[in-house]
C-alpha cells in the first residue's frame, strides 16, 4: 500500500490489563505480533507513532490508572513514539493531549490505527478519523477483541465482532480494512 512519509500509525490500547482472564475469550492470538511489525516499519521508515494508553476510572479495572494492567505490553512498551495520548473514553481523539490538532499541526492525513480491542476503541477511534476527514487504513488482523453479550442474552464471539467491525468500518465508508500484509507489502 502506498503511504505518505507523514502517516501516523495510531496504537491503541496495547495494555497488559487485556491479558486478564476476566475479560473472556479473545480472537486472533498472532495481534500482538503484526502490532510489533506495523511498529517495527513505522519506526524504520522514520514516519510518526502515537501510543495511545486507557487509563480507566472504573473501579476494579485492570485498566485502572497506577495498576499492574495500565502498562503496556512488552511488544510496545520500549517503542518510539512522537505522541502519548491517555484518555478515559473509547476514542483516542477524546484524550489528552489533543490528538486532532497535534496531527493537524504536522499536516498528517493518513492514518493507520491498530490495537486492542477490535470493536470498541479501536472502532470508534477509526470512525471519528474518517468522520474528520482522515484517510484511514485498518489491519484488521492488528487487532483484537473479546467475547461480549448484549441485549436480550445476545452473546457474539471476539471473531464475530471483529467481522462486523470490518464491514462496520470498510462497508460504512469510514476506513480501508486490509491485512498487516497488504500495508506492509509483504
Amino acid at each position: 500500500m502506498d503511504f505518505d512519509d507523514t502517516a501516523a500509525l495510531l496504537v491503541i490500547d496495547v495494555q497488559q490489563g487485556f491479558d486478564d482472564p476476566a475479560w473472556g475469550e479473545r480472537d486472533n492470538p498472532d495481534a500482538e505480533a503484526n502490532i510489533g511489525r506495523l511498529v517495527q516499519a513505522w519506526a524504520d521508515a522514520g514516519r510518526p507513532i502515537v501510543m495511545v494508553r486507557h487509563d480507566s476510572r472504573e473501579p476494579g479495572s485492570t485498566l485502572a490508572a497506577g495498576s499492574p494492567g495500565n502498562a503496556l505490553k512488552p511488544v510496545v512498551a520500549d517503542a518510539p513514539h512522537d505522541l502519548f495520548v491517555t484518555k478515559q473514553v473509547n476514542s483516542a481523539f477524546y484524550g489528552e493531549p489533543d490528538l486532532h490538532g497535534w496531527l493537524g499541526e504536522r499536516g498528517i492525513r493518513q492514518v493507520v490505527v491498530c490495537g486492542i480491542q477490535t470493536n470498541q476503541c479501536v472502532e470508534t477511534t477509526a470512525r471519528m478519523a474518517g468522520n474528520l476527514g482522515y484517510d484511514v487504513t485498518l489491519p484488521i488482523d492488528a487487532t483484537h477483541t473479546f467475547d461480549m453479550a448484549g441485549p436480550g442474552g445476545v452473546r457474539l464471539t471476539a471473531a464475530e465482532l471483529a467481522r462486523a467491525t470490518a464491514v462496520n468500518l470498510d462497508g460504512g465508508g469510514f476506513a480501508r480494512v486490509v491485512s498487516t500484509d497488504e500495508v506492509l507489502g509483504a
